[in-house]
């Protein structure tokens, strides 16, 4: 090409450098090399060396084809897993609309809807399932909501042009206060999910993110806003409307295990520690033994857990599967779920100090496998000397008073 461009005289190649043309194959990489003769100025290879050369050529040749159908095999297995996962969301979603959902005083409890249901709800019908799921006992309305966001609106430009009195309801709340609680609001909503990028400053979610949780803090003044519900807020505003999310969020955090971690009821924490504790005993004992012996106690990983359930912690298509269990089972999965994770991981952690515990504890590995996490979770018993969770938490607390 070279000299075509520059015009010199194209000359023709030599015997040896004409070998590669009267190949009787073409090369597939840079190992057919070994099958060249050397350059003229060297001994010309033996006879049986070249043949030795061309045994291995053709033994790369079998590997790189073996390999090649391999990776061919393994491509036509994954399409058809996706697939039979597509047939069966596909089927899940049916099954949900026509059968369960218009039916759901009498079907949620079935135990053919519970099965299903650990399967994982499909996204197109998540948000109305945990929205039936979670209730209302609050009986928020819309209404109610567009009244406690536009509260939150007048208390943010109140703040903004440096009124310190703002009258409201919630009397007893200085200004100060609630200026604090709407800063960390602004702050926490740009480390929410920063990997999806919808939820920071002029993503798709920000102003909603922003106005559900200035809306709660209106709502609820005696709690306000608490680190951690930001996750939980954004959850739920990926799988609903805006108001309904609210709805959703509300009276999530008005049940009793969140409403004790929120409002940081520290008897409440205590016995929810103690009675996990109990099952983690029962269920991994050398772990329990390890974990005493190195002082790791529950509220060094679980805090964390519980004020975003899970969702800061795992991938977030996993937490999600968590959070339709925790919408069908309770407060008692989140504790299970936090079993799940020590016994899938016990080998490691029976290896580590309080340090190293701690730490990998805080940032678990972010390519959890689906099917074996919950394998791990089913696999935990959630009865101690016959007696369930609620009896457990029941029985500790009476001890605790």
């Amino acid at each position: 090409e070279y000299e075509e461009k520059t015009g010199r005289a194209h000359r023709p190649l030599s015997p040896k450098q004409n070998v590669r043309k009267n190949l009787d194959f073409e090369p597939l990489s840079t190992t057919a090399l070994i099958l060249e003769d050397r350059p003229a100025n060297l001994p010309a290879k033996p006879a049986e060396e070249a043949q030795k050369h061309r045994q291995q050529y053709e033994e790369m040749v079998v590997q790189a084809k073996k390999r090649e159908l391999k990776e061919a095999q393994k491509r036509k297995k994954q399409l058809e897993e996706r697939c039979k996962l597509e047939d069966s969301i596909g089927n899940a979603v049916l099954t949900w609309n026509n059968e369960i959902l218009p039916n759901w005083e009498t079907m949620w409890c079935s135990r053919k809807v519970r099965e299903l249901w650990w399967q994982g709800i499909p996204p197109s019908v998540r948000g109305k399932v945990w929205s039936l799921a979670i209730g209302n006992e609050l009986n928020i309305t819309h209404e109610l909501y567009d009244i406690c966001l536009a509260r939150a609106k007048e208390k943010w430009r109140s703040l903004s042009t440096g009124g310190a009195e703002v009258e409201c309801e919630d009397a007893g709340f200085s200004a100060a206060d609630r200026e604090a609680s709407l800063e960390l609001i602004k702050l926490d909503i740009s480390r929410t999910f920063p990997n999806l990028c919808i939820f920071q400053k002029g993503g798709p979610y920000h102003d909603t993110l922003h106005s559900i949780l200035g809306a709660y803090t209106c709502y609820r003044p005696d709690v306000g806003y608490v680190q951690g519900m930001s996750f939980i807020a954004a959850v739920l505003i990926l799988n609903l409307d805006t108001a309904d999310a609210f709805i959703a969020f509300s009276n999530l955090l008005n049940k009793p295990c969140q409403m004790a971690f929120f409002r940081v009821d520290h008897g409440l924490m205590l016995t929810y520690f103690a009675a996990f504790e109990v099952f983690f005993e029962e269920n991994l004992p050398k772990l329990f033994a390890h974990f005493k012996k190195n002082n790791l106690t529950p509220d060094i990983y679980l805090i964390d857990w519980i004020f975003t359930l899970y969702s800061k912690s795992l991938p977030l298509d996993l937490a999600c599967r968590v959070w339709d269990v925790f919408c069908r089972d309770g407060e008692e999965f989140l504790f299970r779920t936090a079993l799940g994770i020590l016994k899938l991981f016990e080998d490691i952690l029976t290896k580590m100090d309080f340090i190293h515990i701690a730490q990998f504890l805080t940032k678990l590995p972010e390519d959890l496998p689906s099917e074996e996490f919950f394998t791990s979770i089913a696999a935990i018993q959630m009865q101690s000397r016959n007696k369930k969770w609620a009896q457990v938490k029941r029985m500790l607390t009476f001890d605790n008073r």
